[in-house]
């Protein structure tokens, strides 16, 4: 019963996911920046079904992961100085820019720090839990740094047109605010959703959370 449940909400979110993604591919703001963008996501589904079954994500980290593959997609399919519900927050609340970026960014460590935090443990590759919020958080802000790599080497090869993919909206100091929302969303999920991801591995992976 309880398997069975488990393989009806991952194929929810698997079709969530999906759909989600044939909307934001049909008459995308810039084609170029969907790809740049969302090639993460299709990179992340094709891979959680190849491993499927073998390993098994917990439901709490599917749950975030289709939350952050989402995010992608609707800053791919506006640019993420675009979206229209953070244009209209910028004009309700008289900010400088549109900050749908931060709430990626932020995302970009909150998600893989609990990814990271799951094969981590069940892997055995640490023996001593007091070490792991570090690492998590190291991984994570390894993960932004790279990211921003990606995005510099896009911004030498495109000039000009790595402008919506960037999306710095004359700040200079983007990247490093980038980086450090990751390393926020990172500290954050090691602080408030430790114990969540416990119990939800304990569905996954019975005696080994809490250890």
């Amino acid at each position: 019963m309880r398997s069975t449940r488990r393989l009806t909400c991952d194929l929810a979110l698997l079709a969530l996911v999906l759909i989600v993604l044939t909307w934001s591919a049909i008459g995308p703001f810039d084609r170029a920046t969907w790809w740049m963008e969302v090639i993460p996501a299709l990179i992340g589904i094709v891979t959680l079904v190849a491993l499927y079954p073998r390993f098994r994500f917990s439901e709490l980290v599917c749950v975030f992961l289709a939350l952050h593959m989402i995010i992608l997609m609707v800053g791919g399919h506006y640019s993420y100085a675009r979206v229209p519900l953070f244009d209209y927050c910028k004009d309700w609340f008289g900010w400088t820019r549109n900050h749908f970026d931060r709430v990626g960014h932020f995302a970009q460590g909150f998600v893989p720090a609990l990814i990271a935090r799951e094969v981590l443990l069940r892997q055995g590759v640490i023996a001593r839990r007091g070490w792991l919020p570090f690492l998590v958080v190291c991984i994570c802000l390894a993960i932004s740094a790279s990211y921003e790599f990606l995005e510099w080497g896009a911004a030498l090869w495109l000039g000009q047109g790595a402008d919506e993919f960037l999306g710095t909206q004359g700040d200079v100091w983007d990247t490093q605010t980038d980086m450090f929302l990751a390393m926020i969303g990172a500290v954050c999920a090691m602080l408030f959703f430790s114990r969540w991801q416990d119990h939800s591995l304990r569905q996954v992976a019975p005696g080994l959370a809490g250890k």
